[in-house]
Parts: structure tokens; sequence; C-alpha cells
């Protein structure tokens, strides 16, 4: 069965969402009845199967209320991520062509700077504490019937390129008129085929559900029938104590996760019970080879990797002994099929390094954004992002840069990837950023940003160190010529390292166009 409202039929008292460290719970039951009451509410305000509305919100059982409400409505829905400035929330809002959207109280400064001219338009709601202006969502909801709308389709959830390397795009899956219950074939594939998401899996969620993977992962434990526990914000110990506490059988991490686990003491680390732990899947950033290696030491052979953009044109993917086979890939291709191309349009062989493209996979637009839709595909309707990377001979596919990022010095280009795994393998660096910066001879020489782990302090011996620490094991046209120190990266909080936001302040520092 792939639907909650099948399980709800037959268990409608089974815990279908937690929040970790709370009373906060919901049954399937009170799913079903409250998505339904969302739906009424969602087409009396007369939002039609196809149309868009949007939600600002933290971690919260309304979150998936309102989700699932879209799923069963044929809506869009568009979660919005809480860390971006106003001036994007309020692009997202006007681009997606949203009629409605939902927020919370602790939001309510940042709605206060979006342009009027959009919120006029706009029907806006509230959930939890009241905000002056908006209308309550959930209290108009408490007055809907709890039983389905005549009318139900499946919705699908709209996301927002992260804005890593531009403007955030809308990524559209095409309106199929399917019955609720239909559930895509690359989501069954993923958590039910490969992980094994089922009805005794407790699925713990750590990151922000306003991102495609948390959000995904979370519905499709209610769609198999499981449980999903959902913390609001990542902390390295709690993560462990969670598993101990809720008996956690599957999860889906980013590397900077692994990172921060891997930094606790090994007294910290030896704390908790993690013997429930049957899958944790990981994605959404390159992971360094001595921190999955090092994760597969503690946690055994139970990591799943994938890769794969939000698009869902293509996804690969890879469980923990045929990584250990083959160190450092991403797996090999199981929706749609990796090409290698050159410069020159040329699909090129194995462990030759190129642009990858994914052919005959799943087809997707960018909303309202015709143009970069096509700049997305190349003559043979082939799709990218602009990843760059190989193959080898059996087909597994390793990733070497965005090729926005790769360095251009002397002639010569530099994939920072690899340095940047090389320097968080060192005891003094928690994270780091390695990119391209002016030079008038090279053009470009590289440059590391780094965060350091606790107990280390900036200095220049520790810069001279580091600088000393690559050269002994990269070329030296991959070593970074100078390294700054930063309290905090800017990684987003689904693990994804803005570099753009870096990169472009140090070209305008010296005057150089971006």
């Amino acid at each position: 069965m792939t639907h909650p409202s099948l399980h709800a039929a037959r268990h409608p008292d089974k815990i279908v969402y937690r929040i970790a460290d709370s009373d906060e719970m919901m049954t399937y039951g009170e799913l079903e009845a409250r998505s339904n009451q969302a739906a009424h509410l969602l087409r009396q305000l007369g939002l039609k199967a196809g149309d868009h509305f949007a939600g600002l919100l933290s971690n919260r059982l309304d979150m998936l209320v309102i989700a699932w409400a879209a799923q069963r409505s044929g809506l869009y829905f568009t979660p919005i991520s809480t860390h971006l400035p106003a001036a994007e929330v309020a692009y997202i809002v006007d681009n997606s062509g949203a009629k409605a959207l939902i927020t919370e109280a602790m939001f309510e400064e940042l709605i206060a700077r979006l342009p009027e001219d959009l919120t006029g338009r706009v029907v806006l709601f509230c959930v939890g504490d009241p905000i002056p202006g908006f209308r309550r969502f959930d209290l108009e909801m408490a007055a809907m019937p709890e039983t389905p709308i005549t009318d139900q389709v499946t919705g699908y959830n709209m996301f927002y390129s992260s804005g890593t390397t531009g403007r955030p795009k809308g990524i559209k899956p095409p309106f199929t008129g399917a019955d609720i219950t239909t559930i895509g074939p690359l989501q069954l594939k993923l958590c039910r085929d490969v992980t094994g998401l089922g009805p005794d899996a407790v699925y713990l969620s750590p990151a922000p559900l306003y991102h495609a993977a948390p959000l995904l992962f979370v519905m499709m434990a209610a769609a198999l029938g499981g449980e999903a526990v959902i913390e609001r914000k990542f902390d390295a110990e709690s993560f462990l104590r969670h598993v101990e506490q809720y008996r956690i059988t599957h999860s889906q991490l980013v590397p900077t996760m692994f990172v921060r686990m891997l930094k606790l003491t090994p007294e910290v680390r030896s704390r908790y019970d993690l013997s429930s732990l049957r899958c944790a899947v990981h994605a959404a950033a390159p992971c360094p080879e001595h921190v999955k290696r090092a994760m597969i030491d503690w946690w055994g052979p139970i990591l799943v990797e994938y890769y794969g953009a939000s698009e869902a044109y293509g996804v690969t993917m890879v469980d923990s002994r045929d990584w250990l086979d083959h160190p450092g890939t991403v797996g090999r291709a199981v929706v749609g099929e990796v090409r290698i191309v050159g410069e020159d349009g040329r699909v090129l062989g194995p462990r030759e390094v190129g642009t990858l493209y994914f052919a005959n996979g799943p087809k997707f637009s960018y909303h309202g954004e015709p143009e970069k839709t096509a700049q997305a595909f190349n003559a043979q309707g082939w799709a990218t992002v602009g990843d760059v990377g190989y193959v080898d001979e059996e087909g597994y596919l390793y990733l070497t840069d965005r090729k926005a990022y790769v360095i251009n010095s002397g002639g010569v280009n530099v994939y920072p990837q690899q340095c940047e795994d090389l320097l968080t393998a060192h005891e003094a660096v928690l994270d780091a950023a390695v990119f391209g910066v002016p030079d008038e001879d090279m053009g470009e020489v590289v440059k590391a940003v780094v965060q350091l782990a606790p107990g280390f302090a900036p200095s220049a011996e520790l810069e001279a160190a580091l600088i000393t620490y690559c050269r002994d094991h990269l070329a030296s046209i991959a070593c970074p010529r100078s390294v700054d120190f930063v309290s905090e990266l800017p990684r987003t909080p689904t693990g994804k390292l803005n570099k753009r936001f870096l990169r472009d302040q140090y070209w305008q520092k010296a005057g150089k166009k971006i």
C-alpha cells in the first residue's frame, strides 16, 4: 500500500509523525482527517488542480498536513527555504504564481519586508501563533469536513533550486492527473526497493523539510506505512541520542552531518546504542572518501549513496559494499543513462573528464523559464546541471566538481573538490571551500577558505601548515596559495556549499568581472 489514506483505514491509531524531544505527534487517522480538511479549505479559496501555493514554514507537523493536502488535491506546493532573504522569497512567491502563502509567527518580520504589491495579491495565512492581518489556516481548516474532497487527483511539491550557482529556478514536475495512490517509480526505487523503507521502519529526519530529499523521505515513510521522527534542527550528538531513543532504522543525511559526528570525542560517539540503524542514505553534496570510510567503519556497511539533481532527470546509486570496491564513486545509473561529454560535444571514454549529462531520463521544466529549460538540454535531448566527472570501465560515475567552479590556472584545469576533501581530513579543519581568485600571471590561482575545528585558532603558522599539508599530497598547481579563516562557511541547511557567494566576494574585491 502506498498512500497514508490506505494505512489510516487499517491502522488509524498508529503514529505516523512526531517531533523529536516534544509531545507533538500525529496518527495516521489524524493525518487523514487534517489533510482532508486542508484540501477542502484550499478548494474553498478557489485553488483548482494545477494551481500553486507556497509555504514558509519550520519543521512542524502543519508542514506535513499541508504537503499531503496538496498531494491529494492536485496542487503544486512550493516549500520556501527559511534562510532566504526577503528579495528571494518574494521572487519565488511571484515566479511560482502562488495564490496563497502559509507561514508562521517566527517569520513575521521577513514577510513584512515583502513588496506590498505581492502580498496584496496573495492570500496570507499563518499557522500557530497569530500574525496581524493574516488569516488562520489551522483554525479555518478545523471547520472543514474530514472526508475527502470529491475531485482528488495527485499534486506535487515544486521545489526551487538552491541558487548556489545562480538565481533559484522552480522545478516543475509534469501534471499527470494520476490517482492519489500512484507513487512515482523513482520514489519507490529509492525509498522502498533500495533502502527498505516500509511499515516497520522508523525514519529520522535531521534536515529542513523545505528541501526536496527530506520532504520526499518523510512523505514516503507515511506512504509506505512507517513512522517518521522529525528533528527541528540537526545537532551531531542529539542525532545519535535520537537514534537510540526512538530506535531509528533509517535516516537520510548529508556529508557535513557525518563530519560533525566524526568530530565528536570517542567517548560521546560510543555513548549511544545505534544498533537499530539499518540504512543511512546520503546525498546532496560530495562526500570526502576518508569521511565515508570512517562512517562505514563506525556504522557498518549500511550507507547508501545516491547522486541526482532536484530536477530528477537522472540518478546514480551505490551501496557500501560496491563503494568499497570502487572508492569515491557515486554509483551507476538507475534512472537515465550517464554520458560524459567533452568541450567539442564528443562523448568521452572511461576516465576522461567532461560535463555530466543524463540521456533518456524523465523530462522536467523550469516553471516560467523556457530559456533556462532549453539551456539544460543539449541537441541530443540529454540534460545537465553542469557537474563535471568521469566514468570507469564498469560504468561507475565519479564527480570532480561543478563546471562553474573549475579553476583555470595558467591554462590548466584544476578541480577544487580534491583539495577540499583533503583539507577536511586535517585535524584542524571542520569545513573547507576551495575556488579560484584572480591572478595577474596565472589568470586564477587556488584559494582556500577554512572553518576550523574546535580547539584550533587562526594563525599564520596554521595557514602555512595547511598549505604544506596540501603540497605533500597534491600537485602544486592544485594547492592553495593562501588560506583564509572564517567562523562558518556559507552552507545551506541541506549541506550544499554556497561557493558562488564566497567566490564572488573575492572577485568583487579585486575589481574583476564575475
